[in-house]
């Protein structure tokens, strides 16, 4: 139980870093010539930030559900 738990944090973290990095940005600033990386590779569609957005959403659910699971079985 606990390894399930811990691999599926892992991926939790991972895909979540990942949708968010892949999100553009809100200013223009040095920030925002940095992040967008999903421009770069998907093209500027507004679909793509609201998938983004519910995707980063969900994973962070999973994220926080198997942390708090892994809190309580003691790791």
């Amino acid at each position: 139980m606990k390894i399930a738990l811990v691999i599926l944090l892992i991926i939790s973290s991972i895909g979540l870093i990942a949708a968010v990095l892949l999100q553009s940005g809100r200013s223009a600033g040095l920030s925002g010539a940095i992040t967008g990386g999903g421009e770069a590779i998907f093209g500027k569609k507004k679909g793509m930030d609201e998938l983004f957005a519910k995707l980063t959403a969900g994973l962070a659910a999973v994220f926080l559900l198997t942390s708090l699971g892994l809190a309580m079985i003691g790791v």
